[in-house]
């Protein structure tokens, strides 16, 4: 079961340590001013400084106003079916590439999700694969990853 204060204190360290890396990164490229006018590190470093100052404010007020449990049992399985295909989908991208790993991804959820309408699952599937090639590879030219697969193939 996931209390209230520990989901509030694990989001804010996670946004707190993106707006600490923003801030690091962006005194690599210098705060402040130059003969040329504001240096390029001075926007994301305010930009981050806000995020980190969020941060410790969610923190805080989460701290201070804890909530009883947010996630039984029954939540935790429900999240677990929608976050565990999303990191096979992303594990799975290297080996086959972007295109039928997308197809399997909408036709595993559909089918799943509407108990044996195959012949859907599969025409939606079919087509979000079409969609992403006609979207990126023809419109905007940009190549998604093909996988190992891919590369067997000749792609």
């Amino acid at each position: 079961m996931v209390s209230g204060r520990s989901l509030e204190a694990a989001t804010a360290l996670v946004t707190g340590a993106f707006g600490a890396a923003v801030v690091v990164s962006s005194l690599d490229n210098g705060i402040g001013w130059s003969s040329a006018g504001v240096e390029s590190g001075t926007f994301p470093f305010i930009v981050g400084l806000v995020i980190l100052s969020g941060s410790v404010f969610n923190l805080w007020q989460g701290w201070l106003h804890a909530q009883a449990v947010i996630l039984g049992p029954s939540e935790l399985r429900r999240l677990g079916q929608l976050f565990v295909p999303a990191v096979v989908f992303v594990g799975i991208i290297p080996l086959i590439g972007m295109y039928p790993a997308s197809a399997l991804y909408v036709f595993g959820a559909l089918a799943w999700q509407k108990r044996g309408a195959l012949l859907l699952a599969a025409l939606a599937a079919i087509g979000a694969a079409l969609a992403l090639y006609l979207i990126f590879e023809v419109t905007f030219q940009i190549s998604l990853p093909r996988g190992v697969l891919g590369a067997l193939l000749g792609f």
